[in-house]
């Protein structure tokens, strides 16, 4: 019998007065027939296996800067267990009947206690690790209500002696951290049902957000023009403005006519009785400056929608305000904008020293009896970077939420195919993904920008700020993708160079050392490819051209423009998330005034707000999307990728539709769901061996081929790495949203 095959359209509700624990006190019973059990050999610590592909490439000697203390405390680090083949195999069938239409499973969502004592592990094994961690002096705080990860707590000297980690502080581009300098070893009889732990080290994941670049090309002249330069010239032109006067800022009245929105609304599919959570490690700096943006903007006529902060669980502590508070009020200021009756949760944990407080948070919410229905987390680490357990960690947790009707989506990130270069100025790792993004049980969001100042045609799209809630777009926008690094071939070719690349190229002039090199642009790739270097999932060496990454979803197989490489790639779906290259970026409310922290008074002129981009922006609203899609349905949807790519295959077919060419703006079919991105790439300037081309000159670009120039990654028709399927109209993707079950 399943208790949860519910249209859940009642408010969802994360009480404080009562929390559920993240982590039930016991292993989790078992009705039905026993799992296999796995540890049948006494356990002894002196044979054991090495858990490979856990040690981040920062933990070498020239960063060594000796032993962390022995008595340092480490709590809620989670030990990651995995279950037996045969019940893997059924979940993962399981899972598929759940989107299958047809299918007498269909919507019939899973338990997180359900998913232990179907799926989980056996309770003798669970026992068995439970009973090793405490000899080892460990304090076991509880067992997940799957019966898939154990929250423990301990001293660095007890991490040292059980796992052989090796533990030492390290000094990382002026930054002080610790973590594991090998991979950690277990006793090789629980090899069979643990994968390792989630993290040994403090190394965070990153925002996916980027302040407002420091250049932008003229619409009329085409030249590279610095920002402080544009402001001080409007300035004088005009005291009230901040902003070049052809510069077009993007406030939620402007998504709503560009992504067609209004006809949603106007059906009276608000977000209303609908929950979105963003997930995050903080406090935001003030619950005013979300109340200030729906006043500004027009949304606080939809009426009776709250936004709230829960620290969710027993191992959550309260973060507090830290230096990520920008990401959480833009995540929820944006989740509001698109779903604006939708009530907003903020789920935030501290970060402990080894575990990232969103993943404490988001386990804790899907291991409530009725979790959130939609979650979107707009941070990001590549998989080389989280390893073996911490991909699994991410992977379980959404394949968890998946069989339980969450729907999750997730950043795919601010770097093109290079996440493991997040924040700097060349990618220098080569290609890689963000694992938070790259599981099959999640919605990778990508990134565009609006194609109209590249094509000459700012004054076609958009008007005067005439009306109360600062709205300027006219219509839908022609789009190209995020990028604004000196590899794209639409700067460099708008901006008077013929190629990127090579000593004459753009990458190795004045301007673009100057301004562009830099790694922020949307992003995409396939997950765990290598192309001749090591295997971000296992760290062995893999032959040039393949990939170890996950295996090819179902749902993605055969979307045309996906490539035949069987893995998972990315992204899903995108929308726009730039940060000023071509004059458009993002308005929030940020008043935080902590020095360096970006914030801005909320008062005036929205010019003169805080401004920034980044694929932190577009997953909260494709998440609003999903508010208004689960409101218009009545019910929860789970994984959206199997809708979305079943319409995108009604669209694109088996060779493409180009009514729907993104490059035709207003002149695009008005029936399109997708709007199809073909114009540009989202390829990063780079140094080094891996995946760079470097012909001649100091600055290479991001090709699949180090001895030729294959960018990584170019938009085409249908599917492509640089934008996924494309981006959304909203009101045909509610109302077709249907037609994917025909």
């Amino acid at each position: 019998m399943n208790h949860f095959h519910l249209p859940r359209t009642v408010t969802y509700c994360l009480c404080l007065a009562a929390p559920m624990l993240a982590f039930a006190p016991l292993a989790p019973a078992q009705t039905s027939s026993a799992a296999q059990v796995l540890v049948t050999a006494p356990i002894n610590q002196s044979k054991m296996v090495t858990l490979s592909g856990n040690t981040r490439h920062e933990a070498t000697a020239a960063n060594d800067r000796g032993k962390v203390s022995d008595d340092l405390q480490l709590d809620h680090m989670l030990l990651q267990l995995k279950r037996p083949a045969d019940r893997q195999a059924a979940l993962t069938s399981a899972i598929e009947d759940l989107y299958r239409p047809g299918s007498s499973s269909f919507h019939h969502w899973l338990t997180a206690t359900e998913l232990g004592e179907k799926y989980g592990p056996n309770p003798s094994d669970i026992a068995a690790v439970t009973k090793w961690l405490e000899s080892n002096g460990f304090q076991v705080n509880g067992v997940s209500a799957s019966g898939i990860s154990i929250d423990f707590s301990g001293t660095a000297a007890q991490v040292n002696t059980a796992f052989h980690a090796n533990l030492h502080n390290l000094s990382v581009r002026g930054e002080t951290h610790l973590a594991n300098m090998q991979d950690p070893q277990i006793p090789a009889a629980l090899a069979g049902v643990v994968t390792g732990i989630t993290s040994l080290n403090n190394f965070r994941p990153r925002p996916a957000n980027k302040g407002i670049s420091s250049a932008r090309i003229d619409s009329a002249s085409k030249a590279v023009v610095a920002r402080t330069a544009v402001a001080k010239a409007a300035a004088a032109a005009s005291p009230d403005l901040t902003v070049s006067a052809d510069e077009q800022l993007v406030v939620p009245d402007d998504l709503h006519t560009i992504y067609n929105f209004n006809p949603v609304y106007k059906n009276n599919i608000t977000g209303k009785n609908q929950t979105i959570v963003v997930i995050e490690d903080t406090n935001v700096y003030s619950l005013k400056d979300w109340a200030v943006f729906r006043d500004t903007f027009g949304l606080s006529k939809y009426t009776k929608a709250t936004f709230t902060q829960t620290h969710p669980g027993s191992s959550c502590k309260n973060p507090g305000v830290n230096g990520d508070d920008g990401e959480a009020i833009l995540d929820a200021e944006y989740a509001s904008a698109a779903a604006p009756n939708a009530d907003i949760v903020l789920a935030s944990c501290a970060n402990t020293e080894t575990t990232f407080g969103g993943l404490i948070a988001f386990q804790a919410l899907i291991d409530k009896p009725l979790p959130p229905p939609i979650i979107s987390i707009s941070y990001g680490e590549c998989e080389a970077g989280l390893g073996a357990a911490g991909n699994a960690s991410f992977n379980f947790a959404y394949e968890q939420a998946a069989s339980e009707g969450v729907s999750v989506f997730v950043s795919s990130g601010d770097e093109g195919a290079a996440s493991c270069d997040a924040d700097q100025p060349t990618a220098q790792f080569g290609i890689a993904v963000s694992g938070f993004a790259s599981t099959p049980y999640n919605v990778a969001v990508g990134g565009t920008d609006f194609g109209d100042t590249y094509a000459g045609t700012n004054s076609q799209y958009w008007k005067k700020n005439d009306n109360a809630t600062f709205g300027s777009a006219k219509s839908y926008i022609p789009e190209i993708p995020w990028n604004d690094s000196c590899a794209s071939t639409l700067i460099t070719n708008t901006v008077g160079f013929n190629v990127p690349f090579g000593a004459n190229g753009f990458c190795n002039s004045a301007e673009g050392e100057a301004f562009f090199l830099t790694t922020a642009s949307g992003s995409g790739g396939p997950s765990g490819c290598a192309y001749g270097n090591t295997s971000p999932l296992d760290g062995t060496p893999a032959v040039s051209g393949t990939c170890k990454g996950y295996p090819k979803p179902n749902y993605q197989t055969g979307a045309f423009g996906n490539p035949t490489d069987k893995v998972r790639d990315l992204p899903d779906v995108s929308l726009f998330a730039a940060n000023g290259v071509w004059g458009h970026y993002y308005v929030f409310c940020y008043s935080d005034p902590t020095p360096n922290a970006g914030g801005a008074p909320c008062v005036g002129d929205p010019a003169n707000w805080s401004g920034a981009g980044g694929t932190s922006f577009a997953s909260p609203i494709v998440a609003g999307i999903q508010a208004l899609v689960n409101q218009s349905t009545g019910t929860v949807q789970g994984n959206p990728n199997y809708v979305y790519y079943a319409l995108a295959a009604q669209e694109f077919g088996g060779s493409g539709n180009n009514s729907c060419n993104s490059t035709l703006g207003n002149g695009t079919d008005a029936s399109c769901t997708f709007y199809d991105i073909t114009q540009g790439d989202m390829d990063v300037n780079c140094l080094g061996t891996f995946n760079c081309y470097t012909p001649s000159g100091t600055n290479g670009v991001l090709s699949v081929k180090t001895n030729a120039y294959q960018k990584a990654y170019n938009s085409n028709a249908g599917w492509d790495f640089a934008t996924g399927i494309g981006t959304l109209n909203v009101n045909n993707l509610v109302n077709n949203w249907n037609k994917a079950f025909q």
